[in-house]
């Protein structure tokens, strides 16, 4: 099979992010980008890594005749947007192979399903990319653990933690733009990663059944009034109007169909984090076994001095988010291959090669965003959301959480 041509849309973080990630990928040739706003500096990255041509076009219409796969890394709140342009242009004679979406797929449900509706009338592969389940560190102990989980039976408890100081761009902080505030942005992680630890050994990504999502949302760091003026003097965005919470915590639970059993995936997500930098951390316990991992935890550490720090160009060139530039740093040589963005993009041009599907598909990527729309609701209505009735289901289909709706005043002031 030859080179799949990529064509990416975004010239933000994540795309950046996953350039690095795809130089340890073969057979992907990124043949061009588009995004809001020229993506230049991203062209000559994909030149300068061998990566492909890299060709920048004014529109996804442009680019789609001179790809195979298109990946949507475009802003939350263009997603749908993005997808009816593609679906247009399939339509009027272009040809793709797939299409790929980082996550959240949407903001909501109703955006989600038009999503999934939209593509299945092309009739072209849609592939969901949520990197901490590819992690290393999460297939290996899965692995590692395999034969103990057969014997003595699957995790009863997971917890999964994502947490650093906060976004880099203006739109993921505006809740109304994003879909919410940390919830919306790093939750979705937290969920499927801890769906996906529960579940036992060669089962469905989605074997196990969720009954119950209980989460509380708080404002913390920035809702104080010298953190919402930096908000404002950097990014423009006004929290004393449209705030968004920057904690979130909750519990879900899930239902083995085979044997009754429940288990727990407990979460934790923050944009508050002001240590070395992105911390993940996941840890479970199951009978007479336990696993843990911390991504901070480096095989590498530098100590840079008062005197050193001039040396210190780009503190993010050791670990993602770094919030200090002196004292004892961890650094992480690979951090896409850490982090799964690697091995998300092998397993999706190995499926799309094999005529296979991928790991994750969008339907999957509905469930999370199903999951996140129950921890807002249950953070609005201070309970735990049932998802065992039929008519917190059907509310779900087409709720839309105050904070999207820039209103979190009512549910991050009280």
């Amino acid at each position: 099979m030859n080179a799949l041509r990529y064509g990416i849309v975004g010239g933000g973080f994540i795309s950046a992010f996953q350039l690095r990630g795809l130089r340890e990928v073969r057979g992907i040739d990124v043949a061009g980008l588009v995004s809001r706003r020229p993506p230049e500096e991203l062209a000559a990255e994909v030149r300068r890594l061998g990566l492909g041509e890299g060709r920048v076009f004014s529109s996804v219409r442009e680019m789609i005749p001179h790809v195979d796969v298109v990946v949507i890394n475009s802003p939350n709140y263009t997603r749908l947007a993005t997808v009816e342009e593609i679906v247009d242009t399939v339509k009027a004679g272009a040809e793709l192979k797939g299409i790929i979406c980082e996550k959240p797929l949407a903001r909501n449900l109703p955006e989600a399903r038009r999503m999934i509706e939209l593509v299945r009338e092309i009739n072209v592969p849609d592939i969901y990319f949520e990197n901490q389940v590819h992690m290393k560190t999460v297939q290996s102990h899965r692995a590692q653990l395999a034969p103990v989980m057969r014997a003595m039976g699957p995790p009863m408890l997971v917890r999964s933690n994502e947490e650093h100081a906060g976004p880099h761009r203006s739109w993921f902080w505006d809740p109304t733009q994003q879909g919410g505030g940390v919830m919306s942005d790093m939750g979705c992680h937290c969920l499927a990663v801890g769906w996906y630890l529960l579940t036992p050994p060669g089962k469905p990504m989605r074997f196990l059944e969720p009954v119950s999502v209980m989460a509380d949302l708080s404002l913390l760091k920035w809702g104080r009034p010298e953190w919402k003026q930096k908000l404002r003097d950097d990014f423009g965005v006004d929290y004393d109007q449209t705030p968004a919470e920057d904690f979130a915590t909750g519990m879900v639970g899930y239902r083995n169909p085979e044997t009754g059993q429940i288990s727990k995936a407990q979460f934790t997500v923050s944009w508050m984090f002001d240590k070395q930098g992105l911390r993940l951390l996941f840890d479970g316990l199951g009978p007479g076994y336990a696993f843990e991992m911390n991504s901070l935890r480096s095989p590498l550490e530098v100590f840079i001095g008062d005197q050193a720090i001039a040396g210190m160009a780009d503190t993010e060139a050791a670990v993602e988010k770094l919030q200090a530039s002196r004292g004892l740093v961890p650094v992480q040589p690979n951090e896409p291959d850490l982090y799964g963005y690697t091995d998300e993009h092998v397993d999706a041009v190995n499926a799309l090669r094999d005529g296979r599907p991928a790991m994750l598909d969008w339907q999957y990527g509905l469930e999370i965003v199903r999951l996140t729309m129950a921890a807002y609701l249950s953070a609005e209505r201070r309970q735990t959301v049932d998802l065992t009735d039929p008519a917190t289901c059907a509310e779900l289909e087409n709720y839309v959480p105050l904070i999207q709706q820039g209103r979190g005043g009512e549910v991050l002031g009280r």
